[in-house]
Parts: C-alpha cells; sequence; structure tokens
C-alpha cells in the first residue's frame, strides 16, 4: 500500500508564500517523477508543476516564476514552494506520484487526499 500525504496548505493574503511538502511511504521500489496537481472550484483538476527523479522540472504557465517544485530522492518527498500568491491559485492541491512498489513492480500514479490554498485577503 503507498500513502502520498501533503502538508503546507492554508490561509495566505495576496503576494505571499507557502511552502507544499508530500511525503510518499510504503512498499516502494522506485519512484519516477512526483508532481502538483490543483483544483480551484468549478474547474477541473490542472497541472502545476512535475519533476522527474532526475530531476527535470515542468511547471503551468500560470505559475512560472512564482513557484518552485523540488524532490528529495532519499525522503521519498517532493515540494512545492509558492511565492507572489494570487488569489486564482486557490484551488485544493493534489500530490502526485508515478512509482513502482515491490509488490506490483510496475509504475502506475499514485495521489494524495489533497491540502487547500485558499489566498484572500
Amino acid at each position: 500500500q503507498v500513502q502520498l500525504v501533503e502538508s503546507g496548505g492554508g490561509l495566505v493574503q495576496p503576494g505571499g508564500s507557502l511552502r507544499l511538502s508530500c511525503a510518499a511511504s510504503g512498499r516502494l521500489f522506485s519512484i519516477n517523477a512526483m508532481g502538483w496537481y490543483r483544483q480551484a472550484p468549478g474547474k477541473q483538476r490542472e497541472l502545476v508543476a512535475t519533476i522527474t527523479s532526475g530531476g527535470s522540472t515542468n511547471y503551468a504557465d500560470s505559475v512560472k516564476g512564482r513557484f518552485t517544485i523540488s524532490r528529495d530522492n532519499a525522503k521519498n518527498t517532493v515540494y512545492l514552494q509558492m511565492n507572489s500568491l494570487k488569489p486564482e491559485d486557490t484551488a485544493v492541491y493534489y500530490c502526485n506520484a508515478y512509482l513502482t512498489t515491490i509488490t506490483t513492480m510496475y509504475a502506475m500514479d499514485y495521489w494524495g487526499k489533497g491540502t487547500l490554498v485558499t489566498v484572500s485577503s
């Protein structure tokens, strides 16, 4: 069984910063890409940022220059540093990992339960 546990969400004023964390645990064999997605009320889930095991990153245009994704492979953890937050960044942020478990020995997507980020004055 795999668990992805997010933390770091909350209420922040426009222009402020937050740092999200997501730790993967379980019978893990290897973790390929990890990333963050978000879903605002009434909208579809969208990609925010991804990072491969080698450190290559990809960002949504809407967050480029403001958000930074990073990961600690030794801790099976991915981070999302969010700066210059805007009201339109308000959403539930979900952690994603494309990983292989010892049990299955093939890669598939896993999701966290989400953490709410609210940007409001």
